[in-house]
């Protein structure tokens, strides 16, 4: 009998082993420094934009961003910077961002927010209210990867 708890007992430290390799416990989400980190990129991204300064796309767009608008189109981080090249047609008038939770798994941050904004993109005025997702990576440095915008309903 003893012989078969021992048994047993090796066999469930290994299946503990295996699992706990094959399935690493997530990072809790919220590292601190983290969450102020993109926190802080997230903010500084509407002032770029409002003063159209390219290098923040330059520094902190991957350079295999993808962006999904609530127009239906993609952009990349070579479409951004080559909109930004001509503020007469592409230019952000007002853009305010609210509701801003940033969680943090490991070197992945998720953000969420929602945003107004007000302006011209290649030549067409359009203003409305969106709802955001962005996911940043920490690479050397935390890069932005990816984001989706939908309009908010009415």
């Amino acid at each position: 009998m003893r012989s078969k708890s021992v048994f047993l007992l090796a066999v469930l430290l290994i299946a503990m082993s295996f699992v706990s390799t094959a399935f690493p416990q997530m990072q809790k989400s919220g590292s601190g420094a983290a969450v102020a980190e993109v926190t802080r990129l997230e903010q500084e991204s509407v002032k770029a934009d409002l003063a159209n300064d390219s290098s923040f796309t330059k520094q902190y767009y991957a350079e295999d961003y993808t962006g999904g608008s609530s127009w239906g189109n993609w952009d990349s981080k070579a479409s951004i910077l080559k909109d930004m090249s001509d503020p007469q047609a592409n230019k952000t008038n007002k853009e305010e961002m609210s509701d801003l939770k940033v969680r943090a798994y490991g070197n992945t941050a998720i953000a969420t927010f929602t945003q107004t904004y007000d302006t011209v993109y290649h030549g067409e005025h359009r203003a409305r209210t969106v709802m955001c997702t962005d996911t940043w990576v920490k690479q050397a440095t935390w890069k932005l990867v990816a984001g989706h915008c939908s309009q908010l309903a009415k």
